[in-house]
Order: C-alpha cells, then sequence, then structure tokens
C-alpha cells in the first residue's frame, strides 16, 4: 500500500500535518499516535490467540 508514494508525497504529507497541528503540538500527536499503533497491535494477538484457547475448551 505504502510501496507506490514517494519522498515528495511524504515531505507533502509532513508539511501538510506541520501546517494542521503546528510544531509544538506535533511531538504529542506523534506520542498518541504511537501508543494507539501499540493498542491496536496488542488488540490484534488478543484476537489471534481468542480462537486457540476457545478451541480446547470446546474440546473438553
Amino acid at each position: 500500500m505504502l510501496g507506490n508514494i514517494g519522498w515528495s508525497e511524504l515531505i507533502i504529507i509532513f508539511l501538510v500535518v506541520l501546517l494542521l497541528f503546528g510544531a509544538k503540538r506535533l511531538p504529542e500527536v506523534g506520542k498518541a499516535l504511537g501508543k494507539a499503533i501499540r493498542e491496536f497491535k496488542k488488540g490484534l494477538q488478543g484476537v489471534k490467540e481468542e480462537p486457540k484457547e476457545s478451541d480446547e475448551k470446546e474440546d473438553k
């Protein structure tokens, strides 16, 4: 999906984000985005592990 995005597009996206949020809030936005991604990954791992546990319970 991101394979078609080049450096010029990334710079434009960064500049738009910089204009929208400002330089002072940019670190806060990055931190919040990183935290959201980590929580999403934890949720995906929980979903992947649930069927294994439910399969064991059904076998008993």
